[in-house]
């Protein structure tokens, strides 16, 4: 991007939108921000960010914007709705959109953006909020690829990998088949920790063992260091682990693809959340599991 080019909007600073737009900062960009949470415009500004008084205002006259939104209907509130940013956005620019949404929205999205002169790159970030501030996110990118290439510079401002996929919804599916893949390995580790357990394997050597074997991948270690002390402090919660679980099943039926296991994991999800663990880590499916087969807390 060129230098006149280093104007960025920032709408959605919420848990991984605010390091992500800091990054950004950091990088040389100048950042102006929105969000509808008071609470997160204060954090923002503490950050040294510049914030605007609506998300027309902060994107009005930028050559790029990014955004980073919880779901389907806050996508379709901010790009579509009344005083939507995609009405006011100038045409030739280019808007960055990361978060874990549908295609079949993403696809309106694209609409509106088409008619209006507007590039827009699918670009889901890969990770949680436990790691965006330190650059570690990767992201998979669709949409038009000289606009991608175009950006490539504000991208490695806040992911370290960036992977293009194609001119469409691709990305979206992408993010999808990886978030399916861990929230089946969750399941899985939740079965296979119970059963451990339940055939006299002490918590702490059992961790040891799955460390340890042919299964240790970078998910299960990733999960096995916070399950040593039973730290369920949520970096990604049981309540948003359900909420992306209904996109890949709706994105399983739209294609033709049956998802059993993912139909299986989302009733998982669905129970954590009856029982008050919705903001408790996607790692809660341990708890469910020693709940169901009649274990207590171990020893640690």
């Amino acid at each position: 991007m060129t230098d006149a080019s280093k104007n960025i909007a920032f709408i959605g600073i919420g848990k991984m939108g605010l390091p992500m737009s800091v990054l950004v900062a950091k990088a040389g960009y100048a950042v102006t921000a929105f969000d509808q949470s008071a609470a997160r415009i204060a954090a923002a500004r503490e950050q040294g960010l510049s914030i605007a008084e609506s998300a027309a205002e902060a994107v009005r006259g930028r050559t790029a914007v990014i955004t980073s939104l919880p779901d389907d209907a806050v996508l379709h509130a901010v790009m579509l709705g009344a005083g939507g940013i995609i009405g006011v956005m100038a045409p030739n620019s280019i808007l960055i959109e990361t978060s874990t949404v549908s295609a079949e929205a993403s696809a309106e999205v694209d609409a509106a953006a088409k008619a209006r002169g507007i590039t827009y790159l699918r670009a889901p970030v890969s990770g949680n909020a436990s790691i965006v501030h330190t650059g570690a996110l990767s992201c998979f990118v669709s949409g038009p690829k000289d606009a991608f290439e175009a950006t490539r510079p504000l991208f490695a401002a806040f992911t370290r990998a960036q992977t293009y996929l194609g001119p469409g919804e691709e990305a979206r599916y992408a993010k999808l088949a990886v978030n399916l893949m861990i929230a089946v390995s969750a399941a899985m580790m939740a079965e296979s920790l119970a059963l451990a357990r339940k055939g006299g394997i002490a918590w702490q050597d059992i961790l040891k063992v799955l460390d340890d074997s042919a299964v240790a991948s970078p998910m299960v270690k990733y999960k096995t260091a916070p399950l040593r002390t039973r730290d369920f402090e949520s970096s990604f919660s049981c309540k948003q682990m359900a909420k992306d679980l209904d996109l890949i099943l709706g994105a399983g039926h739209a294609v033709g693809v049956p998802l059993q296991l993912a139909a299986q994991v989302r009733e998982t999800y669905g129970s954590l959340v009856a029982q008050g663990d919705g903001e408790t880590d996607f790692i809660a499916t341990v708890k469910h599991l020693e709940r169901l087969s009649g274990l207590g807390e171990p020893k640690l």
